[in-house]
């Protein structure tokens, strides 16, 4: 399809079939036998998944999640000739300030319903109007409703930004503040490139060092770091097999994948589990266990498992052309605009690494949550994006 200015509305409607086969194979699993301790050691548990498949079959309302999905006004628009889906809440408040938020990976697009009220219409919530945003959460290419990918390359974050940055302009949004986390942090990371001009602050949750780096030296770091730079260190050796295999052979992992809800489950939840704060014990002790399978159902209806590896292949990629040259296009000489960070509890970041020059106009430290601030501490999020973004709203 050719690229158009047009947006088109849209709602999530999964045909009957779908729900149907989906239960289908859910209730006919092949399970393996589990040896070996019952703990998280070797991965998910049988005993845990099998309580969980059970309840995504018999429990889990799927009708309900979409519905909860659909009272937000979504649309997709083509943008370098690849659909791409957003969620668009506009505040009731006439000085709202415009801000992309950008999910990263396993999540998707819905990890920011908890979010949306409160930045929309702070006045119904508790907070200050003029602290009101009109929000835009687009599914990111290969996630979501933001597919099929129709061609290679969209593991490039800098396209990835450029699109997003087109995507607002359509909005009517020239200026705009930007949010994200994970690959949705290296989106936002890049947007003051890809929209020169535009952004008016850079926000994002739980930067690390590159984790395929070498690992950290621990002398002379604060406590706190230290502590975070031990998880970093045991990450490498033990928490990497997930991107290896993503970014090595992501076909391969595909058909999994795509093919099995029972892999999908299994892959996400593992993530849920691991990366949320660490208080949580099972993945829905952080998140919920109906939020938690409305982000796999996502994946498995939209075959988002599959064409999400793909995406992290491609970007890896990318990612390590750029390291092993050294070419960012001149972009380490543009300057920026304000960035905030927030660390959340079960987060890597060290900030003497991340931040050596104490170029961070905004750094936030907190004891609870993880990799999913929308989902596991939206009063967190909110309330630093709040405190953050005063500072900017003039240039709006």
């Amino acid at each position: 399809m050719d690229d158009t200015t047009e947006i088109r509305p849209f709602r999530v409607d999964v045909p009957p079939a779908d729900l149907d086969d989906l239960r289908d194979r859910l209730t006919r699993a092949r399970w393996p036998r589990q040896t070996g301790g019952a703990g998280w050691e070797r991965g998910v548990p049988a005993g845990y998944l099998r309580e969980l498949a059970a309840y995504w079959a018999d429990g889990f309302d799927w009708r309900a999640q979409e519905k909860a999905l659909n009272e937000h006004p979504q649309f997709v628009t083509t943008i370098d000739g690849q659909d791409l889906h957003f969620l668009h809440v506009r505040s009731p408040e006439p000085g709202a300030l415009p801000l992309l938020l950008s999910h990263g990976w396993p999540g998707s697009f819905a990890d920011f319903l908890d979010v949306i009220g409160p930045l929309t219409d702070p006045r119904a919530h508790g907070g200050d109007p003029a602290d009101a945003f009109h929000v835009v959460i687009p599914s990111l290419p290969g996630f979501g409703f933001s597919n099929p990918v129709r061609e290679p390359g969209w593991g490039n974050l800098f396209r990835v930004a450029a699109a997003f940055g087109e995507l607002m302009r359509r909005l009517g949004y020239e200026r705009f503040a930007a949010q994200g986390g994970d690959i949705g942090g290296g989106v936002t990371a890049l947007l003051p490139m890809a929209a020169p001009g535009r952004v008016l602050a850079t926000h994002v949750n739980g930067p690390s060092p590159y984790p395929l780096g070498p690992a950290v030296d621990l002398d002379g770091l604060s406590a706190a770091d230290r502590e975070r730079a031990e998880r970093f260190n045991a990450f490498r050796l033990d928490g990497l097999g997930y991107l290896h295999q993503q970014s090595t052979r992501p076909r391969t992992l595909a058909y999994s994948l795509n093919d099995s809800p029972i892999g999908q489950l299994a892959w996400i939840a593992e993530k849920f589990r691991e990366w949320t704060d660490p208080a949580a014990a099972l993945p829905e002790d952080a998140v919920g266990r109906d939020r938690l399978l409305t982000t796999v159902s996502l994946y498995w209806f939209t075959g988002s498992g599959a064409s999400s590896a793909d995406i992290l292949y491609e970007g890896m990629r990318a990612y390590l052309e750029m390291a092993s040259t050294g070419d960012q296009g001149g972009w380490s000489a543009m300057p920026l605009p304000p960035q905030g960070v927030a660390v959340f509890a079960a987060d890597l970041t060290v900030r003497a690494l991340a931040d050596p020059a104490g170029a961070v106009a905004h750094w936030s430290e907190f004891d609870r949550g993880g990799h999913f601030p929308a989902m596991e501490t939206p009063d967190l999020l909110v309330g630093d994006l709040r405190t953050f973004l005063r500072a900017v709203r003039g240039g709006a």
